[in-house]
């Protein structure tokens, strides 16, 4: 967007998906771009059967406004 780029790391092991962090440059802060991230991961994680691992703050806050993902979480092994 407007030339930045915003990142969403992750670790895709086996059936889980762990969201390490996600970054979007300041620039972009308050355009929904850090939300579109969190949710296309999700999207994925829902497609893919994979259990997730919300350890970016940003991820689990988005899941907790977003309940209907709630499904997706696990726990770390």
């Amino acid at each position: 967007m407007d030339g930045h780029v915003a990142v969403l790391n992750y670790r895709h092991d086996g059936r889980s998906i762990t969201f390490i962090h996600t970054e979007a440059p300041e620039e972009l802060a308050g355009r929904g771009v850090g939300s579109a991230l969190a949710k296309a991961g999700l999207k994925y994680a829902r497609e893919e059967r994979l259990q997730v691992i919300p350890k970016c703050e940003f991820v689990a806050g988005y899941i907790e406004k977003h309940p209907d993902f709630a499904d997706l979480v696990g726990r770390e092994s």
